[in-house]
């Protein structure tokens, strides 16, 4: 490079710090270039190609980087939401405490429009009046819907079916399905999520968060019920 067409300040600093030239990418890109020009249009400069292979494989790595990045931040920020969650469920003082919570509480800790708990009727089983009191067989249809092969115990994400609007009580673009087993003897339960966000709960979600919050959810819920 003519040293002429640089001012004395300009030379001498690169002189002192050649790393800045390497440091700037589009710099480095640009000198590359400048070579390969004079080299002529016949003759390949093998460390040009290996410097943009380099360079393309950096800027995956880079990619690969942040996007693992943002999902530990995301996990990590799941699992703050989950935990004020489960702290707003012991808080209950008896049942009846416990079931008005969801909707009041529970559900702006969890930053979800809706959060029902469902159970099937059974004369024996008094339940406060927040619950959603359901005819036999509902839960499995709603469980259900849009899947050829259930599995009871597994949770559901999905974009919220015209089935489920009524029971929701509100207008959600996604939703969660956790059954919940109360023990033999005692009927069908559900807990369920609504979101007007229809990315926030999708099929492709992991459901590990929710599995812990529907756990936990199940033992206060129990426990309430013995009170």
């Amino acid at each position: 490079m003519p040293t002429d067409h640089l001012d004395p300040g300009t030379r001498e600093r690169l002189l002192a710090d050649p790393s800045a030239i390497l440091a700037d990418r589009d710099l480095m890109r640009a000198l590359v270039s400048a070579r390969e020009a004079e080299l002529g249009a016949n003759v390949i400069d093998i460390r040009g190609r290996a410097m943009e292979a380099l360079e393309s494989r950096l800027d995956r790595l880079e990619a690969t980087h942040e996007s693992v990045i943002a999902a530990a931040f995301d996990n990590q920020s799941g699992m703050a939401v989950v935990h004020r969650a489960v702290l707003g469920l012991l808080e209950s003082a008896d049942l009846a405490d416990f079931a008005a919570s969801l909707q009041a509480d529970i559900a702006p800790l969890l930053r979800i429009e809706t959060l029902r708990l469902i159970v099937e009727d059974d004369p024996q089983l008094s339940l406060p009046e927040d619950a959603i009191i359901a005819p036999a067989g509902l839960i499995e249809r709603i469980v259900s819907a849009g899947r050829r092969a259930p599995r009871g115990a597994d949770i559901v994400l999905r974009p919220a079916l015209v089935l489920t609007r009524p029971l929701h009580g509100r207008s959600v673009a996604s939703e969660a399905l956790l059954p919940l087993d109360l023990g033999g003897g005692r009927p069908r339960a559900l807990l369920l999520m609504g979101s007007a966000d229809a990315s926030r709960f999708m099929p492709s979600h992991g459901t590990d968060l929710l599995r812990f919050f529907a756990q936990v959810f199940r033992l206060v819920l129990l426990e309430r019920m013995r009170r």
